[in-house]
């Protein structure tokens, strides 16, 4: 599989992903000459988004019927909504925030991992300089070594924060729901750096309503001006950030692989199904706890 046709790949996993924690219904990947296919569904409705690869590179299209408010919906979700009459990627990037990001809400196994890079203007041009953008438009081997380098250029100014499965589960028995959760390391993130740094923006990805952060961030005393915006990975520190993520969640793959002996996949998929079900056999229904977050459905299915 070529690298433009492994982009395609990700990106439609990606927004499967995102679409699947949202609730949404959606049929089985196609994979056709040019494009892969999904199918968004309700009783009512149904949209289908198709990722093309080709010379030209990767490009997004959603089909259906563009005057029901769900396919508007299904619109903002993937590409981004309009804000105050103008189109969300025309905002201008400040040129000192933070961006946080996450990596692995969506997978069964592995971690929930958030992180974050404070950027100035001079560290903004260098991290575009050396290719950083979305993490979901780069393959696995191009994030961690571009991981490194990001480290490099921010040295002192990034945070990152696993939570590792065990204490993931443990987390969430407690809280009981994943924007909470994610709003919580999105904070601590941001405390961490705070703590380091005078600054007075942040961007993140809009994944709940704002409060979850900064009720978190208000209890420490800590005072932001925090942007929440669909698809924010377009800003350069977010993006930043998302790689940062994402490097660390593939590492967590690398060790538990040669620790169990197995190739433990990403997403949630049959694969991931039939993964842990070998993991009970061979290693009893406890240790599922220290590999999967327990509250997925897939849990139920396996069990």
């Amino acid at each position: 599989m070529d690298k433009i046709k492994i982009q395609a790949k990700k990106q439609i996993e990606e927004n499967i992903i995102r679409l699947t924690v949202d609730g949404f219904n959606l049929s089985s990947v196609s994979e056709n000459d040019y494009n892969f296919s999904v199918n968004i569904l309700t009783a009512k409705n149904e949209v289908k988004l198709l990722v093309y690869f080709g010379k030209k590179g990767v490009k997004k299209v959603l089909q259906g019927n563009k005057e029901t408010e769900f396919y508007h919906k299904i619109n903002d979700l993937i590409f981004g909504k309009k804000l105050f009459g103008f189109e969300e990627n025309k905002i201008d990037e400040p040129s000192n925030y933070i961006g946080t990001d996450e990596s692995g809400k969506g997978d069964y196994f592995g971690p929930l991992v958030v992180a974050g890079v404070l950027a100035d203007k001079q560290s903004l041009f260098e991290l575009k300089k050396i290719g950083v953008k979305d993490s979901k438009e780069l393959t696995d081997p191009a994030i961690n070594k571009l991981a490194v380098r990001i480290k490099i250029l921010v040295k002192g100014r990034y945070e990152i924060i696993a939570i590792n499965p065990a204490k993931y589960n443990e987390l969430y028995s407690k809280i009981g729901n994943l924007n909470k959760l994610l709003g919580w390391a999105h904070a601590k993130v941001l405390e961490n750096i705070l703590e380091k740094h005078k600054v007075n923006e942040a961007i993140s990805d809009k994944f709940g309503d704002e409060k979850l952060i900064m009720n978190s961030l208000q209890k420490k005393g800590q005072k932001l001006i925090l942007h929440q915006y669909t698809k924010a990975e377009r800003f350069t520190a977010v993006a930043a950030a998302s790689i940062l993520a994402r490097a660390k969640f593939n590492y967590w793959f690398i060790i538990m692989n040669k620790k169990y002996n197995v190739q433990l996949p990403k997403g949630a998929s049959n694969k991931v199904e039939i993964s842990a079900k070998e993991i009970i056999n061979n290693f009893g229904r406890d240790e599922l706890k220290n590999l999967v977050k327990l509250h997925f459905k897939t849990t139920k299915k396996i069990l």
